[in-house]
């Protein structure tokens, strides 16, 4: 997949996943866990931040301009709650476990080595984009 056909639209957000799950596969496997947390990090982040793409676009096809896109954690919960999650009460619960376990967890602090359990937030951070492109 080249970055011209999937940066435009709805697609960012599942194109910014991909890369995660491209980046995760750079990092060592023993024994089940991640050897070089380096790669799990950027992976989280990445993964996150396609959240947030996914969550931008969404608000930019209800009328939202680039000036109005949400610039902090809690303005994200804001607009979901207020714009979004009206129709899916799901997913600003979602948004929140994943903030913990993406920004939080994995970026921020390192703290997930093992393969089970990234493999399993990263499948819950593609369910979330899909339920937002609905």
């Amino acid at each position: 997949m080249n970055k011209a056909k999937h940066t435009n639209g709805k697609h960012e957000a599942l194109w910014y996943l991909k890369n995660a799950r491209q980046l995760i596969k750079q990092s060592p496997i023993e024994d089940n866990r991640y050897t070089d947390i380096k790669y799990v990090r950027e992976a989280c982040g990445t993964a996150y931040l396609a959240i947030l793409k996914a969550i931008d676009e969404r608000l930019l096809s209800k009328g939202f301009t680039e000036k109005e896109m949400p610039q902090s954690v809690e303005e994200y919960r804001s607009v979901l709650a207020k714009h979004i999650s009206i129709h899916n009460g799901k997913l600003l619960g979602q948004f929140s476990t994943l903030y913990k376990e993406l920004h939080i967890a994995g970026y921020y602090r390192g703290l997930i080595e093992e393969v089970n359990v990234l493999k399993e937030i990263f499948k819950t951070a593609g369910t979330f984009i899909l339920r937002l492109e609905k």
